[in-house]
This record gives structure tokens, C-alpha cells and sequence, in this order.
């Protein structure tokens, strides 16, 4: 199928935003300080109140979003795509400012959320977009640039055969004034290879 582009107001809100407005075709959105996903492990709390605007996501289509990076600046500021089964079963993948520097970030929780990172310093003030397709019971996660290719980030179980929704998302648990700009949001062909890039369109 060719890329079906989402419009904005296609979406709902999980969790609404500070605000949420439309610039030429980029969304801009302002998370609400103190608000993120997060389940039980290792701090103890519970959080699932980020702001995140969501479509039905079939599995046999992957999920894009893209946004830009310029604006990420302080600890834990971060965006990207939300897989959503339900209250305690789902991921959220994407750009998390960490140490210092950009991290490719994914929290799969089922229950009890895990975290992983791995740094992007080169990637800092770029636009990425992050892609999430479904391949028998997991989810394989990748993420790009325009300067750099496809990396894969992760590959999580996701046995969930139908009531599945994703889309952009954006958290700022310790700071106001967090803006992230998202460009692209769209519905495409699924991977065919865990080793194989998918195709551009």
C-alpha cells in the first residue's frame, strides 16, 4: 500500500497536552511538566498520563512519526511513537535527553516497565522518525535520520493480535516549556526482514 499520511485532527488524545497546534502541516505540542509512562520498576511509581495522540494501528501495517530534535535541551525531555494495547500494556519508543545527550529510548511494559538507551550525539538538531512494524509476536523498533540510516533500536514482544493503537507522543517530567515539533505521522508497508532495511516511499 502506498504511505497513508495521518492528518492531525485524525487522531485522539490519550492524554490531552498543555496544547497542541497545527503549523503548516507540523504539529506543535506542549507536554504538560510532570506527566510520562512509566510502570513500578525501579522507582516505584506509576505514571501514565503523557500526553499521546493515537490511531487504530492494524498489524500488518508498520507506524512512522517524525519530529524534530532542535528543542530537546534538558533532562528527560522526549517524543516519539506510543504502541498502545491498554492501561499497563504498551511502549513508548523514541528521543530521550539523558546525561546530556540524545538517547534512542524504548520502555516496554506489560505490567512492569523496562528501560533502554543507546546515545545518538550525532543525531542532536536533526529530524528523526522512529518506525514501529509488527513481525509475529514482537515489534521491531527502528529509527533514522536524514544523514543517517536506519538503526534498529529494539525488538520487543507484542502479542497483541487486534485493539492496538499508535501514534506520536510527547513528555517532559521535570521541566515547563518543552516544545516538540512533529512533522510526519503516517501508516505504511510492514518490515519483510529483521535485517533488512525498510523500503523508502
Amino acid at each position: 500500500m502506498p504511505m497513508m499520511k495521518m492528518d492531525w485532527e485524525a487522531g485522539r488524545w490519550l492524554n490531552s497536552p498543555l496544547s497542541a497546534r497545527k503549523e503548516e502541516t507540523f504539529l506543535k505540542v506542549v507536554p504538560e511538566k510532570g506527566r510520562d509512562f512509566w510502570k513500578k520498576t525501579f522507582y516505584g511509581f506509576e505514571y501514565e498520563d503523557g500526553a499521546a495522540l493515537l490511531a487504530d494501528w492494524a498489524n500488518d501495517l508498520a507506524v512512522e512519526v517524525s519530529f524534530q530534535l532542535s528543542s530537546f535541551t534538558e533532562l528527560y525531555d522526549q517524543a516519539g511513537i506510543l504502541l498502545y494495547h491498554g492501561p499497563g500494556q504498551w511502549i513508548k519508543t523514541g528521543v530521550e535527553m539523558n546525561d546530556g545527550i540524545p538517547q534512542l529510548s524504548a520502555v516496554v511494559t506489560d505490567g512492569y516497565s523496562d528501560w533502554s538507551l543507546a546515545a545518538v550525539p550525532e543525531w542532536a538538531g536533526e529530524e528523526v522518525t522512529l518506525r514501529a512494524s509488527i513481525m509475529k509476536d514482537a515489534v521491531v523498533i527502528r529509527a533514522r535520520t536524514r544523514h543517517h540510516a536506519w538503526r534498529t533500536i529494539r525488538v520487543a514482544r507484542f502479542p497483541y493480535p487486534t485493539g492496538n493503537q499508535a501514534g506520536p507522543f510527547a513528555c517532559s517530567p521535570t521541566r515547563d516549556g518543552f516544545e516538540v515539533t512533529f512533522t510526519r505521522w503516517a501508516f505504511t508497508n510492514p518490515d519483510q526482514d529483521l535485517h533488512t532495511d525498510p523500503t523508502e516511499e
